[in-house]
Order: C-alpha cells, then structure tokens, then sequence
C-alpha cells in the first residue's frame, strides 16, 4: 500500500507535467513551423522536412517552461486528489519518512533531468536545428519545383522530365537577365558561400542579347545568382552549455551564462513548492485561487528577471546586483507562497 501511495503520486505528477509538455510544446512547435514557412512559399514539398527540423528545436524550449511546467503539473495533481479526498488518505498512510524519500528522488530526478537537458541534450539538438533551418530557409528562397518547372523570380526558369533531391535531368532553361537558352542532360543546384550556383552538364548554350548572339557546346557550366541573401549560420547563445557561456569572449554570453545559474536556483525553489502543493489541503473554492497567485509571483519572477538581465546586458547593473536583486525576490516568493500555503 505504501510502495503503491508514492508511486500513485509520482507518475500522477509526471503524467500531468507530460501533459503540459504536449500542449506547450505543440503550441511552439506549430509557431516554429509557420515561422520557417512564413506562408508565402509552396510548401508541398517541403512541409515534412519543416515538421521533422522544428521537432529539434523543442528540447530548448523545455529549459525556460520548467517553472511553469513543474507548477502546472503540481497544480493538477493537487486538484484531483483535493476534488476526491485522496489527500486525506494518503497523509494518513504515507509517514515523514516516506514522504521525505519520495521528496528527495523525485528533487534528485527532476535537477538530473533538468540539467541533462540543459546543458547536453537541447544544445546537440538545437545545433542540429540551426543547420537544417538554414538548409531549408536557403531552398525556400530559391523556390520550389512543381508539375516539372522550376522558377526562381526575375533570375531564370527551368523546365525538366524528373528530378532527383537537387539534381533535375533532360532540361531546358531560360536565364532571363542575359538572354540565355540552356539544353543539357541535367542540372545540379548548389549553395556555396553566398551565392547559389546551377551546374548544368552536357548541353548547349544559346546566347542572345544586343551584345553577343552565339550558340556553344559544354560539358559543364555553372551559373551563379548572387547577392540572394543566403543565410549562414552563426552560434548564438542556446549553442553553448552554461559553462562555455561563463568562458565567453562576448559579454552577452557571459552574461546569458549568469541566467542559466539563476534558473538553476529558481528551478529548486520551484520543486519545494511542488512538494508543498501537492500534500497541501484546502477548500475546493480556494484552490484556484491559491494556483493563481502562486503562478502570477512566479510569473513576476521571471519579468523581473528578463528586466534585470536587460539591464546587465546594457551594464546598467553589475553581475553582483544582478544575483542580489533575483534571490532576494525569489527568498521573498517563497515567504509569500508560505502565507498563501499554509
């Protein structure tokens, strides 16, 4: 019975918190997906590579919901268990002891998890990200071939029988700016630096323009389109575990690395409330109530913090006030949680 009243409560607890996940993240993730497209381009071919890369960026976004996430799924658990008297029950079943074991896995389970996923798991996923972000951003900008065609606007258009990933066999095409006709067996698209180059093979090249007008034969030959506006990647602060942040040249980072540390505090503040959410007992017609400021001087928190981080980045504060600011409201929260929870 025992052994059965803690687990009840732990997978109750991560069951909700999974829950939430879902609901977050899935929100996010249908964000990230409209972003990339930015609805103007066909996306018929590419959706499920959209859908497959912005699955890659979630993990990073589970770091600053944390709070949330571990309140939300608190919240929850105490609410069924208030709704049906089950608290009562398992106050009277599971002795301090037990509660305290169950206390310290679920802190020492929640801090591994937390911290794996911070500093290990969203990084390699959210580099990963970036790369085929780029990748796709950069084939949306030179368009999508459809029903054999493809065009890229006021540059050329290519016509072919079938295509391979980037590679288009038996084409025909027209380079508008130089009054070009192109007949080769295939044609391979490539991104180099900042510019996208065609690479025809075999064929003939018409040229009809007031300065030339000649028909030749290739082999290869390659047409760039520059200045496209190809995007490159740049590591910004989510490529980096918080103690390369802390070794940063760049201030930002450093600074960025001081919030991820102040996170870790907050997250641990957080997972006492949890517990104290979760056995507390109250009225039906007070809870919500109780949740919701709860939530609300958590949510303050993280304002004020944003604000204070702000202020470090544009030196309007120093690191030490940064730190006393944020845990003194933090120290503060849980003074206040004790009068709402009592």
């Amino acid at each position: 019975m025992l052994n059965g009243a803690k687990y009840y409560i732990f997978s109750s607890f991560f069951k909700y918190i999974l829950i939430n996940i879902v609901i977050f993240i899935g929100l996010i993730w249908l964000s990230q997906i409209l972003r990339i497209l930015e609805l103007q381009n066909s996306i018929s071919d590419q959706i499920f590579d959209v859908v497959k890369t912005t699955s890659l960026v979630l993990p990073s976004f589970i770091n600053p919901l944390m709070p949330f996430l571990l309140l939300l799924g608190s919240f929850f658990l105490n609410y069924k268990i208030n709704l049906n008297n089950e608290i009562i029950i398992l106050k009277q079943y599971l002795e301090i002891k037990e509660i305290s074991n169950l206390i310290l896995f679920l802190f020492v389970g929640i801090i591994l998890l937390y911290f794996l996923n911070n500093e290990y798991f969203s990084i390699k996923t959210y580099h990963k990200y970036k790369i085929e972000e780029l990748e796709i951003r950069n084939n949306l900008k030179l368009g999508v071939p459809s029903q054999n065609e493809f065009h890229i606007e006021n540059e050329l258009s290519i016509f072919f029988d079938k295509q391979e990933d980037d590679v288009f066999y038996d084409i025909e095409a027209l380079i508008y700016q130089e009054g070009q006709f192109i007949k080769s067996n295939s044609v391979e698209i490539e991104i180099s630096k900042r510019d996208f180059n065609l690479v025809f093979q075999y064929g003939e090249r018409l040229l009809l323009n007031l300065d030339e007008k000649s028909k030749t034969n290739f082999d290869k030959f390659t047409y760039s389109i520059k200045n496209r506006d190809v995007e490159e990647l740049l590591m910004d602060k989510e490529h980096f575990n918080t103690f390369d942040l802390l070794n940063h040249s760049n201030k930002e980072f450093v600074n960025h690395g001081h919030n991820r540390i102040y996170h870790y505090i907050l997250n641990i503040f957080i997972i006492f409330t949890v517990f104290k959410i979760i056995f507390f007992y109250s009225p039906k017609s007070n809870l919500f109530n109780k949740f919701l400021n709860i939530f609300l001087l958590v949510l303050s928190l993280q304002i004020i913090n944003s604000y204070t981080l702000y202020l470090l980045n544009n030196e309007k504060i120093v690191i030490f006030y940064y730190y006393l600011i944020n845990c003194f409201l933090i120290i503060s929260y849980f003074f206040t949680l004790n009068k709402i929870i009592k």
